[in-house]
């Protein structure tokens, strides 16, 4: 039986690396994206453009524009003569945030009270428009904190200390880049599975395994093994990009983290073989991983959370592994997690792992009968 799985295994190997387009999936992919979303995709902000409308033109007003002027995350655009031109600014998106402030701001502030300081932000992307109020607020609070030393006026009742766990400097890149490892590893071992039966279906030599004496279950195992094999290399090679290329540090087990990734890779190559099994063709096979990578990807909590979700999607989301691999990733990069608090992500995955192989066996069987 190993021989013939072997045999069944090495066929597979070799016909997905003589094939031009698969060694291009394999390869390319893996790479561009890895790169597009370790550079490009982020939730921090850099050179937000920002327009000044200023009424005051008093000291305190000057110095708090000067922080601006001053920060990296704000790029201070121009400024305003009235009211009639912020709506045109904001409608453009020549400027996200619109700094307008109060003709007695600075008078106020010598007399003791509240400067007002008016902050109208673009809406239109409402997670990018909190995070730049964010750090609007920082800003000024900062302020606040130096103009009440400077002037004697004693130090704020309650001072807000933060400590950052896990990740210090808040960087959004070390929350994206290690959920690419699941996002990546999922979709070349779901492309290669996916197209491995339809494959042969489409070439005709499907057929030709109904005259060998392998067994479903056999031909299920030597199906299942490139894919795992092609996984477990691309997760290696991701992680250790994220590791050495991207300076994100690896806090937990390497024994944890590939536990998790195999026990994903089995839940992927089951609804991979599923999708293959019932498909004529490659194209099928195709559309057939598209249309489940989207929504699994969605409602991973790649991008956001699922406790914002709607309750009945978040029930649905129980039966995506990429919900599960992501805690398991990000728990042991940033939080040095073990197997005592990641083993509940670890059960549902090999349940849908041996549901979905269970499956994609009796399909295979019903094809070859």
């Amino acid at each position: 039986m190993l021989r013939r799985i072997l045999a069944l295994t090495i066929k597979e190997f070799i016909g997905i690396l003589k094939n031009k387009k698969s060694r291009m999936v394999l390869i390319l992919p893996p790479i561009a994206q890895i790169i597009v979303f370790g550079y490009a995709a982020t939730f921090d902000l850099k050179d937000v453009p920002v327009a000044i409308y200023n009424e005051d033109q008093g000291q305190i007003s000057r110095d708090v524009i000067a922080r601006f002027q001053g920060s990296r995350v704000f790029k201070v655009i121009g400024t305003m003569e009235s009211d009639g031109q912020i709506a045109p600014v904001i409608n453009l998106k020549k400027a996200l945030i619109v700094l307008h402030f109060h003709r007695d701001f600075s008078r106020d502030i010598l007399r003791g009270r509240s400067g007002n300081l008016q902050v109208i932000l673009d809406g239109r992307n409402s997670n990018t428009a909190l995070i730049a109020l964010n750090y609007v607020h920082t800003i000024i609070a900062d302020f606040n904190r130096a103009w009440a030393a400077e002037n004697g006026r004693g130090r704020p009742p309650a001072r807000l200390v933060v400590r950052s766990w896990f990740n210090r400097m808040l960087d959004s890149h070390w929350f994206i880049i290690p959920g690419i490892v699941a996002l990546l590893t999922i979709v070349v071992t779901l492309e290669v599975t996916a197209l491995s039966v339809a494959k042969e279906r489409e070439a005709g030599t499907f057929d030709q395994l109904l005259v060998t004496p392998m067994t479903p279950f056999e031909i299920l195992v030597g199906k299942s093994l490139p894919g795992l094999i092609i996984g477990l290399v691309e997760g290696s090679f991701i992680i250790f990009v994220t590791c050495f290329w991207f300076d994100i540090p690896l806090r937990g087990s390497l024994l944890v983290l590939y536990s998790g990734l195999f026990t994903f890779l089995l839940s992927a190559i089951g609804i991979g073989l599923m999708i293959s099994s019932i498909s004529l063709t490659q194209q099928q096979g195709l559309m057939g991983a598209f249309m489940f990578l989207v929504p699994a990807v969605v409602l991973s909590g790649f991008a956001t959370p699922i406790a914002n979700m709607p309750k009945l999607v978040q029930d649905f989301t129980l039966l995506n592994p990429m919900r599960y691999i992501l805690v398991i990733v990000r728990s042991v990069f940033l939080q040095g997690a073990g197997f005592d608090l990641l083993w509940t992500q670890y059960v549902p995955m090999a349940i849908i792992g041996v549901v979905s192989l269970a499956i994609a066996g009796m399909l295979f069987k019903r094809r070859l009968y």
